[in-house]
């Protein structure tokens, strides 16, 4: 008998995380055997002994998945990592891939694909979701980027949108970053506006998911 997949599920929105929990029950091959609401949590409550995959959102208060996929992989690397996410922009597929997923699929996928994640990735084999798959793809064959520059979307910053862009992922307020760059929160305002405009992100939490630990020239 094959012993069951012991999973951790690592992901902020409580109705998505009963929902995983409720879909893992229905497979008998599949155990849930943690959970964790954001990514300090994770790292608090994640027992590599007793886990085989962690299936990771991307988007997580206070640590996010990319950073938490790193510092997993640095420190447990035989551990499978499964990213479960709503990004399906190739930068977060490459990023998140450069910090040592195994597999990627977005949450608009079948129970079939989620499934067949799991499989190859406990097998050893990487995984994409199909809907994914092919804009990667486009990627390699346009030349626009590749997985060793998940950040390439970032030269089509200006040098003050970079610098603007590395206080926000540190963390820091609007009136932080204008007292640091000596300039107006208005004008950091209208950096902020222009560099969400240019990363194609809604929020600074999803800034942050894109660039990781990532240095910022």
């Amino acid at each position: 008998m094959t012993a069951q997949v012991r999973i951790f599920i690592a992901e902020d929105h409580t109705l998505l995380r009963e929902g995983l929990k409720a879909l893992i029950k229905t497979n008998p091959d599949w155990d849930v055997v943690g959970e964790a609401a954001d990514g300090v949590e994770t790292l608090e409550r994640l027992d590599p002994d007793a886990v085989d995959l962690l299936l990771i959102d991307l988007t997580m208060p206070r640590l996010t998945g990319v950073r938490v996929i790193k510092e997993v992989k640095d420190n447990f690397p035989t551990m499978r990592i499964l990213v479960l996410t709503g990004h399906s922009d190739e930068e977060f597929v490459y990023a998140a891939l450069k910090a040592g997923a195994d597999g990627y699929v977005v949450k608009d996928s079948t129970n079939e694909d989620l499934a067949a994640a799991v499989r190859n990735v406990m097998k050893g084999n990487g995984y994409l979701s199909p809907t994914v798959s092919m804009d990667v793809i486009r990627g390699y064959i346009d030349g626009k980027t590749s997985p060793d520059q998940p950040q390439s979307k970032i030269d089509a910053l200006t040098g003050r949108e970079r610098e603007v862009l590395a206080l926000v992922v540190e963390g820091h307020p609007n009136a932080k970053i204008a007292e640091l760059l000596y300039i107006s929160i208005k004008t950091v305002e209208k950096h902020k506006t222009n560099i969400m405009r240019k990363l194609k992100v809604a929020n600074q939490s999803e800034l942050r998911t894109l660039v990781g630990d990532a240095p910022l020239p």
